[in-house]
C-alpha cells in the first residue's frame, strides 16, 4: 500500500512500532568487538529514545557522533553548570553570612538579657538581706529600750497600707493597658470571692490571717528581747522546713526525701542553738518564742494556699493593703488598752525612739514588698536566698557590738540550719535535672570520640590508597 504524497515519511507516528522496539535495543557483544572503533554504535546503548530516532532517520542532518557537535554540547553544558554553581555559591555565601549575623545578634541579645536579669537578681538579694537584717537590728534596739512589743507590731503592720498604692504606681509606669484605680481595685478584689471586699470577706478571709500575721511579729519581737539577732534570724529560717511539713500533712504535697533531711537539719540546729547557751531559762524561752513565730508564719503560708490559692501580684498587693488597713482600724484598740493599763509602758512622747520605729517599719515594708514582688525581676530562689544571707550579716553586726559569743556549737548549729534552708530551695525535679546534666556531659564526650575514630579511618584509607598507587607503576614496569 502506497502512502499519499502529502504525508511525510518522517513523522513519528509512522514508525511507532519501531519506537517500542527501540526501547529494548541492545547491541550484542560480538558486534561491539567488530565495530568498537565506530562512535555511533558505541553510544547507542547510552543514548535516549529521541537520539536513537534521529540517528536512524538522519532527521535534519543530526549527527551526534560528530566530535564538533559533541564538543559544543559539552561546552554549553559546562557553561550552564558553571553559572549555576556560581549563583549557588553566591547564594550559599550570602545565606551563611546572614545566618552568622543572626546567630551573633541572638547570642548577644540573650547574653545581655541574662546579664540584666542577673544584675537585678543581685540587687534584689542585697536589698532583701539588708532590709531584713536592718529591721531585725532596729527592732532589737527598740524593743529592748521600750518593752512595747505589741505596740511595735501594730505600728509596723499598719505600714502595709501603702503597698497597693506603690503597686499601682508601678502599674502606671510599666503596664501597656493602664486602668483607673477603681478598675484595678475591683479587678483585684475578685480574688477575695464573689462578694468582693465585704464584711463577710473581712471576717472569713482576712481576720484569721491578720491574727496569724500579728502573732508572728509579736512572738518574734518577744524573742529578740532574750536572744541575739543572729540566733533569731537563723531560727526564723526554719519557717521553710515547717511549711514543707505542714503542707505534707494538710495539702498532701509530694513526699521528698531531701526535704525531710532538710527538716531534720533544721530541728537539729534548733536543739544545738539551745545547747550552745547552756539551756538557760532565759535563752530557752527566747528560742521557743522565735520557733513559735516561725511556726505561725508557716501556718499562714499553708492556710493562705489552702483557702485563697495562689495570688497574682496585684491581688497580693491588695491583700497586704487590706491586712494593714484592718490592723489599723480594728486592732488599734488593743495597744491603746495595753498602754492605758500599764501592761506596756512607752514613757513620755519625747522618749519614743521615732527614728528606730520608723526605720524598722520602713525596712519591714521594703522586705515584704520585695519578698512578694521580687519574682518580677529575678528568680524566686534568689529572693529566698536573701533571707538566709541575713544570718551572716547579723552575725558580723553582733560580733562587732559584742553581743554574742561564737563557740563551735553555735557556729555548727547556724550552719546546719542554713544548709537545711538551702536544701529546701531545690526544685522538686532536682534529681531529674542532675540526670539530664549527666547525660549532656556524656553526649558531649561521645562526638569527640567519634571524630577521632573517623579521623583514624580516614588516615587508614589514605595510606591504603597511596600503597595501591605505588604498586600500579611497579606493575606497569
Amino acid at each position: 500500500m502506497q502512502k499519499s504524497p502529502h504525508m511525510s515519511p518522517r513523522r513519528l507516528s509512522d514508525i511507532s512500532p519501531q519506537l517500542r522496539q527501540l526501547k529494548s535495543l541492545v547491541v550484542d557483544e560480538e558486534i561491539k568487538e567488530e565495530v568498537k572503533c565506530s562512535r555511533s554504535v558505541e553510544d547507542i546503548s547510552n543514548a535516549s529514545i529521541e537520539e536513537r530516532i534521529l540517528r536512524i532517520t538522519g532527521y535534519y542532518g543530526y549527527q551526534p557522533w560528530s566530535t564538533a557537535n559533541r564538543a559544543m554540547e559539552q561546552a554549553s553544558r559546562e557553561k550552564v553548570d558553571a553559572k549555576a554553581d556560581g549563583h549557588a555559591g553566591v547564594g550559599v555565601s550570602k545565606s551563611e553570612g546572614m545566618s552568622r549575623r543572626q546567630r551573633v545578634h541572638c547570642c548577644l541579645r540573650v547574653t545581655a538579657e541574662h546579664l540584666r536579669r542577673a544584675l537585678w537578681g543581685v540587687i534584689t538579694v542585697l536589698c532583701i538581706c539588708s532590709s531584713w537584717s536592718g529591721s531585725t537590728q532596729l527592732a532589737k534596739f527598740a524593743v529592748r529600750q521600750h518593752n512595747v512589743p505589741f505596740t511595735l507590731t501594730w505600728f509596723a503592720i499598719s505600714w502595709n497600707c501603702i503597698i497597693f498604692p506603690l503597686y499601682y504606681l508601678g502599674h502606671l509606669c510599666w503596664s501597656k493597658d493602664r486602668q483607673t484605680p477603681r478598675q484595678r481595685f475591683r479587678e483585684c478584689c475578685q480574688f477575695l470571692g464573689e462578694d468582693g471586699l465585704s464584711l463577710k470577706t473581712l471576717l472569713s478571709r482576712v481576720a484569721p490571717f491578720g491574727v496569724l500575721w500579728t502573732l508572728t511579729s509579736y512572738l518574734y519581737l518577744q524573742g529578740l528581747r532574750r536572744i541575739p539577732p543572729t540566733d533569731a534570724c537563723a531560727l526564723f529560717c526554719c519557717t521553710r522546713a515547717f511549711v514543707f511539713l505542714i503542707s505534707w500533712i494538710v495539702l498532701r504535697d509530694r513526699f521528698m526525701g531531701i526535704r525531710i533531711v532538710a527538716a531534720i537539719l533544721a530541728i537539729a540546729g534548733i536543739v544545738m542553738i539551745t545547747y550552745a547557751d547552756g539551756f538557760h531559762s532565759h535563752s530557752v524561752i527566747g528560742i521557743s518564742l522565735v520557733v513559735g513565730s516561725a511556726s505561725t508564719a508557716a501556718m499562714y503560708k499553708v492556710l493562705f494556699k489552702l483557702v485563697l490559692g495562689s495570688a497574682k501580684l496585684g491581688e497580693a498587693a491588695l491583700y497586704l493593703t487590706v491586712l494593714g488597713g484592718a490592723n489599723m482600724l480594728f486592732v488599734s484598740i488593743v495597744p491603746l488598752i495595753l498602754l492605758l493599763t500599764g501592761a506596756e509602758d512607752i514613757g513620755s512622747p519625747g522618749d519614743i525612739p521615732w527614728l528606730s520605729l520608723c526605720g524598722m517599719a520602713a525596712l519591714l515594708l521594703v522586705f515584704n514588698f520585695l519578698l512578694n514582688f521580687g519574682v518580677l525581676i529575678t528568680l524566686p530562689t534568689l529572693v529566698s536566698l536573701g533571707v538566709v544571707l541575713s544570718v551572716p550579716v547579723n552575725a558580723v553586726i553582733d560580733r562587732y557590738m559584742c553581743e554574742i559569743q561564737f563557740n563551735s556549737v553555735r557556729v555548727i548549729a547556724v550552719s546546719i540550719i542554713c544548709l537545711g534552708f538551702l536544701l529546701l530551695l531545690l526544685p522538686e525535679d532536682w534529681d531529674q535535672c542532675l540526670l539530664q546534666l549527666h547525660t549532656m556531659l556524656n553526649d558531649r564526650d561521645k562526638p569527640q570520640e567519634g571524630t577521632r575514630d573517623t579521623h583514624s579511618e580516614t588516615m587508614q584509607i589514605r595510606t591504603s590508597e597511596a600503597r595501591n598507587c605505588n604498586s600500579k607503576p611497579a606493575l606497569s614496569h
